[in-house]
């Protein structure tokens, strides 16, 4: 063992496990900066410019349409997202992860899930949302960005996908991703929220399994094994495209409502408030299917089969 470990083969194995953890960090410092700007943009936008107001206002409003249909189980899912359950699904999932022998992993797991939603709490009680008298109704609330109940959410999402096995982890991301973006679509069709504070809340627990993926390759052993085959390509690549294309979707049809007059929303007609809800919800579904795809993308890179 003590010639094997000290030939060159086995030195030029460890220097290329370096070079690759080395660009799998690089990656994740990306994606950590690219979702901070993204949140950035969407903070400006829908908080501090009319139009941005008058968008999610539009989409907020267009809520009405089909309301009593699906008011009961929409507050259903929302009432069951509590502080309780919070803590059960972080139990949960750090037991998965005990189960299969990390705890490094179910450490990091439950500081996503317990990061994630703590920054979300401080963002929205420290932004400011300015009124522009688009939205009187709310005016007294304040800001409601980001969604609380879509962190939640997401979280447990992207915990799960850290978690899971390889086996089930494709499974998982779909499930979870699916979840999320139900519960953030949930909390506009509740009235709870704006359609940008799902889509912000999305971003900050994206920028948090970013971290999360720095500290699980800070703790990850020289010789962890990681398998290319273990990389779920098409899974990420459906998830990730998906998403893309509602986002589109979700862009072209807010474009649309620009070129309109930028009246009180109550006066809109029906088809101008549907294509403002229907957009938006497009856009919560897709910002989440693209958060999710990027964890699941890189998760055998962190979490590898075999730890060494």
């Amino acid at each position: 063992m003590g010639q094997w470990a000290t030939s060159p083969v086995c030195r030029y194995g460890v220097r290329v496990r370096e070079t690759a953890r080395g660009w799998t960090a690089v990656w994740l410092v990306v994606l950590a900066l690219a979702q901070t700007a993204g949140l950035v943009v969407v903070w400006r936008f829908a908080l501090h410019t009319e139009l941005g107001q008058w968008l999610d206002t539009v989409a907020l409003t267009g809520n009405r349409i089909g309301h009593d249909r699906i008011d009961e189980p929409v507050d259903r899912l929302l009432n069951a997202m509590s502080a309780v359950s919070l803590l059960a699904a972080t139990a949960v999932i750090g037991f998965i992860a005990l189960m299969r022998r990390r705890v490094a992993l179910a450490v990091t797991a439950t500081l996503l899930i317990g990061g994630a939603n703590a920054t979300t709490q401080l963002l929205k009680y420290f932004l400011a949302r300015p009124d522009f008298g688009i939205d009187p109704e709310r005016a007294a609330v304040g800001n409601s960005l980001p969604s609380g109940h879509a962190a939640v959410a997401a979280s447990v999402a992207l915990a799960l996908i850290l978690v899971l096995p390889r086996k089930v982890r494709a499974v998982g991301a779909f499930l979870g991703a699916g979840y999320a973006a139900t519960a953030g679509v949930a909390t506009l069709s509740a009235g709870w929220h704006r359609p940008s504070d799902a889509v912000a809340a999305f971003l900050v627990v994206g920028v948090w399994a970013a971290v999360a993926g720095l500290l699980l390759l800070v703790t990850q052993r020289e010789r962890a094994q990681v398998e290319p085959a273990d990389a779920h390509r098409i899974a990420a690549a459906v998830l990730g495209v998906g998403g893309a294309l509602a986002v589109v979707a979700s862009v072209l049809a807010l474009s649309w409502l620009v070129d309109l007059p930028r009246v009180d929303p109550h006066e809109l007609g029906r088809r101008p408030l549907f294509v403002g809800y229907a957009g938006s919800a497009a856009g919560i579904a897709g910002a989440m299917g693209v958060v999710a795809a990027l964890a699941l993308a890189a998760v055998h890179r962190l979490v590898p089969r075999h730890k060494g």
